[in-house]
């Protein structure tokens, strides 16, 4: 992920999940509680908006990556590279599999090791 893009969180259900009542005011306290960069353009979703409908240059972050998945902005070149590797989006990970990338890094880290696609 570049630090240049902008950066959209949006949370919605899925199947008979009600959906979740955010407010631009519980998404200001995810920014501030998360740090996230004002030069990022975190903003909050308009009426309607669904993750999938992100502005071009916009990315779609889902609050429980950084609440249940520990994901945080700027993120670890390794998590860009295994992303790349895979074929996938940020958007396509699940909190469970953005726990086990960072449970990565922090071993490799613990070892004196740099993590790496190859190693992972």
């Amino acid at each position: 992920m570049s630090t240049g893009e902008d950066v959209v969180i949006v949370e919605e259900a899925g199947g008979d999940l009600p959906p979740l009542k955010w407010d631009e005011g519980l998404f200001e306290q995810v920014v501030r509680g998360y740090q996230l960069a004002p030069e990022w353009h975190a903003r909050y979703p308009s009426q309607g908006q669904t993750a999938t409908d992100a502005t071009p240059g916009y990315i779609t972050l889902f609050a429980d990556f950084f609440s249940e998945g520990n994901f945080r902005l700027l993120a670890a070149h390794f998590q860009g590279n295994i992303l790349q590797y895979y074929g996938f989006h940020i958007s396509q990970m699940s909190p469970m599999g953005m726990v086990r990338m960072r449970h990565f890094v922090f071993v490799c880290r613990t070892q004196g090791k740099d993590p790496t696609v190859d190693k992972f």
